[in-house]
């Protein structure tokens, strides 16, 4: 893992966890590691950000960064990304179904950012069905700043714990038993 210091003013840490899973989104890693969100981050008084960049070039960030007060780390792979997610207050991800479930199920702030590069784009489908329901922000890479401006990341429906009797319910029903 690799991590960049700068010394932090606020007592309680608040972090931002992106993702991009185990694809390549050198746009979304460019865009979260670019100075303009930084000095957002910054100014909405996050302290750290970790970025786990996947198949994309580990993220390059300018000298101007450390202007702001925040810790970064980024890495590539680990086993698992519960922890980083479980410890975020915003958690920025790609639109994979499996990240998107976890960020969901941990109840935390979600902003989903499309590849709108992929040729079958399922997960717009995905993200703004969630979109639709209050569960998550979807945006694109070229307007996640407005979506952090708007703060509505902040006021989500919350999503349904898991209840496995409500499948098999439903399957009852269609099967008639």
């Amino acid at each position: 893992m690799a991590s960049t210091s700068t010394s932090s003013t606020s007592s309680t840490p608040k972090r931002v966890f992106v993702t991009v899973g185990s694809t390549r989104f050198d746009k979304l890693v460019s865009a979260a590691s670019s100075d303009s969100l930084l000095s957002l981050l910054d100014a909405l008084t996050y302290t750290h950000l970790t970025i786990q960049h996947g198949q994309s070039p580990r993220p390059a960030l300018s000298e101007s960064y450390n202007t702001t007060r925040i810790t970064i780390d980024t890495y590539q792979y680990k086993p698992t990304l519960h922890e980083d997610m479980k410890q975020a207050d915003l958690i920025v991800s790609h639109a994979g179904s499996g990240s998107i479930l976890e960020a969901l199920r941990l109840h935390k702030p979600l902003i989903v950012i499309v590849n709108e590069d992929l040729m079958d784009n399922h997960q717009l489908e995905l993200g703004s069905a969630l979109h639709d329901q209050g569960h998550l922000i979807c945006a694109s890479v070229t307007n996640i700043e407005e979506a952090l401006k708007a703060k509505k990341y902040l006021s989500l429906t919350p999503f349904p714990d898991h209840d496995p009797k409500r499948f098999a319910s439903f399957m009852d029903s269609k099967l008639g038993l």
